[in-house]
């Protein structure tokens, strides 16, 4: 099992800690995708922004410009039905205009809903798996030879809570979180020798975004973190005070 570790008590990220490198993040529309994307770009970073929805991502871009952080760039792909081509071509199109990749961070999810197994619906079983794990799966493969171009490269995925032990209703989101921190361990040691590429997973634990709002309705928002109260975790790991972390999942839970 990965083991799973908390960042330093003492880490506190350096001005332009992130500066000239190039870091891919999928689910960029908002939530947690949103909120990593401009924190990167505010210390130094050019991100690429990817979402299936165009105007969310603009919107996005406007704010970092007008912002005066470096300048991002939008990729429209939606993960569902996305091919191994598709991916591809997006590793040639990073690879001619930036020549190498420093970050990946796998953050978007499909999530619609509790329901037990017995009546759980078997294309949206279909459709979260695509999301969830073969999208991944592929953006990874396709990634893999431009993060080995960096002198320093980290690929971040996103846990939970319901990957580390399976709960009652949570259906395919549960197992392909399960699923993603194998497939992240598997990659951490398949990467740690004769490659620059590390690779760790984040559990954000209960933060504030659609998501959560749609797993437990009752809850009063408020009560969670927002996502900018964790952006610590995705700074440590995107950067250099975290290159000897490799194969761990970093819990964002409160005690």
């Amino acid at each position: 099992m990965n083991k799973i570790i908390r960042i330093p008590a003492n880490f506190k990220p350096q001005e332009n800690c992130l500066k000239d490198k190039v870091i891919l993040i999928t689910g960029t529309g908002d939530g947690i995708g949103k909120e990593a994307a401009k924190t990167y770009a505010r210390y130094g970073a050019t991100v690429i922004l990817l979402s299936k929805t165009e105007k969310k991502i603009v919107d996005l871009y406007d704010e970092i410009i007008n912002a005066g952080y470096p300048q991002p760039a939008i990729i429209t792909l939606n993960l569902e039905s996305a091919t191994a081509d598709q991916y591809l071509e997006l590793a040639h199109t990073i690879e001619t205009e930036f020549g190498h990749l420093d970050g990946l961070i796998h953050n978007a999810a499909m999530f619609e809903g509790l329901s037990p197994i017995a009546q759980f619906d078997n294309n949206l079983w279909e459709r979260i798996t695509k999301v969830n794990l073969h999208a991944p799966f592929l953006l990874s493969q396709a990634m893999i030879p431009l993060l080995n171009k960096s002198k320093d490269a980290s690929m971040i995925f996103t846990s939970s809570g319901v990957a580390h032990k399976g709960r009652a209703y949570w259906g395919a989101y549960g197992v392909t979180k399960a699923a993603s921190d194998n497939l992240m361990g598997i990659l951490a040691d398949e990467l740690e020798v004769n490659t620059p590429i590390r690779v760790n997973s984040i559990d954000p634990g209960r933060v504030r975004t659609r998501m959560r709002a749609l797993a437990f309705p009752g809850e009063n928002p408020m009560d969670n973190p927002a996502p900018a109260d964790i952006m610590d975790a995705y700074l440590y790991l995107m950067s250099d005070e975290s290159k000897d972390i490799n194969g761990k999942i970093i819990s964002c839970k409160k005690d």
